[in-house]
């Protein structure tokens, strides 16, 4: 072992008497592993809810829609289906209608975006038929009345539930010589969504493709084609291969496009979130200067002793060095191993502080989350460690090249 490593690692443990410099030298790598630790568990949990967010946005709203320019009504839909799904990446395909719609009820009226959807399709393009509450997809077209779905919230602001009546109320109406008469049908309710989207939940409606035709009078037209894929990350490229695939007057739009500020906010506060925290390692970084201020301080007699061996002064350097990032990694390591284990079991740990300060983080009756998710990130924990050791490595340089410029006969005149 060369002399720089010895010594270096020798001076982590301070003499008896200099006991001092050892609870420095553990405080130093306890700011490193509460900072490590920290950053870790805060960008799992950013990532958990992104990853969150991301299933249920997706599991209510298509990968990919495929509309006619100029959003007319598509007549040859069957045609255009079956192209759709030959491209290589699209799982299925189902036709959608799509309009705005007002929906009363005895107590209150509430104005909707209304969907009519294929009930024997639509489970294989969303998780409309898993995220219901009540009811069923297959009642949609059955009963003395058509059917339709509410979401719970919007269920919750017209004060109705399940096989009760409502009235959909359509601008497009007919005209007629006292102007244009709003279209107006009754619809039983079959089924109560819930989709732990706010906006989706308070603003969507479902009835059957069929039903939808007959009420906006469109015949065998629909608004679009919805498409699920195999990828949710390659859905750019797997739409612009629709869009070559049936023709320059269609247009498709993928879910990254619908949602791209709402997910860019996401990915912004990710990135706030990672510089903040950050500061508590450059917090670190300066007891770890510190440290080896006083280190370079109370070694002054040895120092001067190597340098009067032959010491060179950039042997000197490395023996600080390497003092100062042994703190670093092993506080690195620690935070790590900390901060996994943390985030991992983050539903426990969250339950356990409830329990112990009696009160829930996540309110059921509040958020739509009722636990913290979290999910760990290879490339999040190796930036972390990587970005921690870089910062020790730079807070090292400044005491170790004091401690390389020390002179030795000032060093030992009153030794």
């Amino acid at each position: 072992m060369r002399y720089e490593w010895f010594i270096g690692l020798r001076y982590l443990k301070a003499k008896r008497k200099q006991a001092f410099i050892s609870i420095i030298t553990l405080i130093s790598i306890a700011g490193v592993t509460v900072g490590v630790m920290a950053l870790i568990v805060v960008l799992a949990v950013m990532t958990g809810f992104e990853k969150t967010l991301k299933e249920r946005i997706l599991g209510a709203t298509p990968h990919v829609i495929v509309m006619k320019a100029g959003q007319e009504p598509m007549g040859d839909y069957e045609e255009v289906l079956k192209k759709v799904e030959e491209v290589k990446g699209v799982t299925s395909a189902a036709p959608f209608i799509y309009s705005e719609v007002m929906i009363s009820s005895e107590s209150n009226v509430s104005g909707v975006i209304l969907r009519g959807i294929d009930p024997s399709r639509e489970a294989k393009v969303t998780d409309v038929a898993r995220n219901l509450k009540a009811g069923s997809l297959e009642r949609l077209g059955g009963g003395d009345l058509p059917g339709i779905i509410l979401g719970i919230e919007l269920a919750r602001g017209l004060g109705v539930s399940v096989d009760q009546p409502i009235q959909v109320i359509s601008p497009l109406g007919t005209m007629t010589p006292m102007g244009i008469m709003p279209k107006m049908k009754r619809f039983r309710i079959v089924g109560i969504l819930y989709s732990g989207m706010f906006e989706i939940d308070n603003k969507f409606a479902y009835i059957s493709l069929e039903s939808a035709q007959k009420f906006f009078g469109l015949g065998p037209r629909v608004t679009g084609i919805e498409v699920r894929t195999d990828d949710i990350y390659r859905v750019q490229a797997i739409g612009k291969q629709i869009h070559r695939r049936i023709g320059p007057s269609f247009w498709t739009r993928d879910w990254t496009e619908m949602y791209r500020n709402l997910f860019s906010a996401l990915r912004l506060e990710k990135i706030a979130m990672f510089l903040l925290l950050v500061l508590i390692v450059l917090v670190a970084a300066f007891n770890v200067i510190s440290t080896l201020i006083m280190v370079v301080m109370e070694k002054g007699k040895d120092i001067a002793i190597l340098k009067s061996m032959g010491a060179p002064s950039r042997g000197i350097m490395r023996i600080f060095i390497i003092e100062g990032l042994a703190i670093g990694i092993v506080g690195t390591l620690l935070g790590a191993i900390v901060g996994i284990a943390i985030a991992l079991n983050l539903e426990t740990v969250s339950g356990f502080v409830e329990g112990l300060l009696g009160f829930k983080i996540l309110p059921g009756d509040i958020y739509y989350i009722d636990k913290l998710p979290s999910q760990v990130n290879p490339v999040d924990v190796a930036l972390i460690v990587i970005t921690t050791i870089l910062i020790t490595l730079l807070a090292t340089l400044y005491p170790s090249w004091r401690a390389s410029k020390l002179d030795p006969a000032e060093a030992l005149r009153y030794e």
